[in-house]
């Protein structure tokens, strides 16, 4: 009798959106410098970055810690978008990636799309993180409090519509079509243009992020698909957040 494969674990990441705004170049490197600066105390996994290399070994010859201005605002310029051979098209804005010089699942990297005012596009900054199970890292990062860090430092530099932490299996599960406006995780943020958060039923946690607007924390412990108790309570948060108008897009 063959064993039963394991199912793959659950992976986490986090992310920032917001809508059409207008920035330059040096604009998003200041933002990026920011919350670099922001996360690195959240935990030393997301305290080291280095600029894309052609392998995960080359990349830490090339620091972006501390960050700086002018190394970042030439990234951004690189990643213009552009038609094969034509002008730069700067209402799309700019792309930049890179990551914590961590290799197979034991990594982490950003992804960040900024400066871009089209209304047929959205700016992000997603964070991937390292993968449960293997990774040693991955126990002490994707944790309630650490994950609480990166998205309050995401909603301080980029200022986003919303911002999120939760898995790619709850995404995925709640959002199958990709259709969602705004998807509510383990970890959310809303910006105090939204609206105001309703009282929400325990354990979800409400912290106000300065005056930007309030992080919803639904449980202490590890958020995961596997537990229909979690999942029956993210349905009863957002059912309630939709009746308060907050869970429809709305640009920055």
């Amino acid at each position: 009798m063959t064993a039963k494969a394991k199912p793959p674990p659950e992976t986490y990441y986090a992310g920032a959106y917001w809508g059409a705004r207008k920035e330059s170049p040096e604009e998003c490197a200041r933002r990026t410098a920011e919350f670099l600066t922001l996360l690195a105390p959240s935990d030393p996994f997301l305290s080291q970055w280095y600029l894309p290399t052609r392998s995960s070994r080359e990349s830490r010859e090339y620091p972006l810690m501390p960050p700086d201005v002018p190394t970042l605002t030439e990234q951004f310029r690189l990643g213009v978008n552009r038609e094969k051979g034509g002008p730069a098209i700067e209402r799309l804005g700019y792309g930049f990636w890179f990551g914590n010089g961590g290799r197979d699942y034991d990594r982490a990297s950003l992804r960040i799309y900024s400066g871009g005012y089209s209304e047929a596009g959205s700016n992000s900054c997603v964070l991937t993180l390292p993968t449960p199970g293997r990774s040693p890292n991955a126990e002490r990062v994707i944790t309630a409090p650490v994950l609480t860090e990166v998205v309050r430092s995401m909603a301080l530099a980029w200022e986003p519509d919303w911002s999120v932490a939760m898995s790619h299996a709850h995404r995925d599960l709640e959002d199958e079509a990709g259709k969602t406006d705004i998807w509510l995780g383990w970890v959310t943020y809303l910006s105090r243009h939204r609206g105001t958060v309703p009282p929400l039923p325990a354990p979800v946690r409400i912290e106000p992020v300065e005056d930007r607007g309030s992080m919803l924390i639904l449980t202490p412990e590890r958020f995961t698909v596997a537990n229909p108790e979690h999942i029956a309570l993210a349905r009863r948060v957002r059912e309630l957040l939709a009746r308060a108008g907050l869970m429809q897009f709305a640009s920055s």
